[in-house]
């Protein structure tokens, strides 16, 4: 078998694996509890903090553990949007994740307003649409840090001055980017990052928050006064352990991974075109994370395609909605036709991945698309 959706999850790392163990056995403490064993569990959340904290650039006080980057997301348009005194105005683009998309939805059918910002052919958002559609009235823009079908990383600095200009407060959604490039949140100006665990090497079902020091975000889930009365719930300590060992691999210099991914990816692209005549690469051909290849193969369907490789495991699109036979919003959002996004199949590497994997899974797409081609 060989992994090529990493854009979709990873497996759990096994340093990662490792130092969440004994939190399932004998460091079991309440990290609310008093006594050792629960002083031990909190040391080790606020550790887990410091380390997230530290790879995003940010400050440990302004990093909340969450259930994933679909929770984060919510939290953010949800709290800003129903704390409001009045309606108002959200922009975000026709490409987000499903997560940033209908939370936005869901205010819209109660009164808001929320502009969809569209892109360009090569996927990347317009940033003067953006700049256009800022009323007096908006309180929250919301873009992906990258897109995760089509890898595009989005000029999220240049829609910050935007948005501090308007007085509007900026989200990114960086499920697809730590790990894979720089996250820096003071060099993007972010107010609110989310962050999947699950995407970096870490377990399903933690991810992370942050909220600039500053910045009042109501709490979406109320009881207890934990992650400092932000986010109630008993800490989830062996996931958030498990995320923030994830998160030293890519604190600091991330040159060498990204070269690696870049490499490897350039490879698969180059093999692939090789063999394949009207082989098609979606989106912007720099501007994009190292890893990501969506790639629309011609006359064939990228599902039947996928179907004919067993051995290579990639998807047609997102994972949250990879069933589907609906074409994908985000190629429709660029303006891809409609047979070009059928054909279309996404190829995402993983820091483990291998140059014998790419050669092996190029051939083996390049073999079964000829298979299926053949007159």
């Amino acid at each position: 078998m060989i992994y090529l959706d990493h854009n979709a999850t990873t497996a759990v790392d096994e340093r990662v694996a490792r130092v969440m163990e004994p939190f399932f056995r004998s460091a079991f403490g309440n990290p609310s509890s008093s006594y050792q064993e629960g002083l031990d569990a909190k040391r080790s959340v606020e550790n887990a903090r410091e380390k997230a904290a530290k790879a995003l650039g940010a400050k440990p006080q302004e990093i909340v553990f969450t259930s994933g980057g679909s929770e984060s997301n919510n939290w953010v348009i949800k709290s800003l949007a129903g704390s409001r005194p009045g309606k108002g105005h959200i922009i975000t683009t026709a490409i987000e994740h499903p997560s940033v998309l209908n939370p936005c939805l869901y205010f819209m059918e109660r009164g808001y307003d929320v502009t969809f910002a569209g892109v360009d052919s090569q996927g990347v958002v317009d940033v003067e649409e953006i700049e256009k559609a800022v009323r007096p009235d908006t309180f929250l823009i919301s873009v992906m840090h990258a897109n995760n079908e089509t890898g595009v990383i989005q000029p999220i600095s240049e829609i910050s001055r935007i948005a501090k200009k308007a007085g509007a407060l900026l989200h990114s959604d960086a499920a697809q980017t730590l790990g894979k490039i720089p996250v820096d949140v003071n060099a993007m100006g972010v107010d609110f990052l989310s962050v999947a665990g699950h995407k970096v090497y870490a377990p399903k079902g933690i991810g992370l928050l942050y909220i600039r020091e500053g910045v009042e975000l109501e709490p979406m889930i109320l009881g207890g006064g934990q992650e400092s009365g932000r986010r109630a719930g008993t800490e989830n300590v062996p996931m958030a352990v498990g995320l923030g060992t994830a998160c030293e691999f890519f604190t600091g210099d991330m040159t060498r991974v990204t070269e690696r991914l870049s490499r490897l990816t350039a490879l698969l692209f180059e093999l692939l075109s090789e063999r394949i005549e009207g082989l098609v690469l979606n989106g912007h051909p720099d501007q994009r994370l190292p890893n990501c290849l969506s790639v629309s193969f011609p006359v064939v369907t990228g599902a039947d395609l996928l179907a004919a490789v067993p051995e290579v495991r990639a998807s047609t699109g997102a994972a949250c909605h990879d069933r589907s036979a609906a074409v994908s919003h985000v190629l429709a959002a660029m303006g891809v036709p409609a047979e070009q996004a059928k054909g279309t199949v996404r190829l995402s590497l993983g820091i483990h991945t291998n140059q014998t994997e790419i050669e092996k899974a190029a051939k083996l797409i390049a073999n079964a698309y000829e298979k299926m081609t053949r007159p």
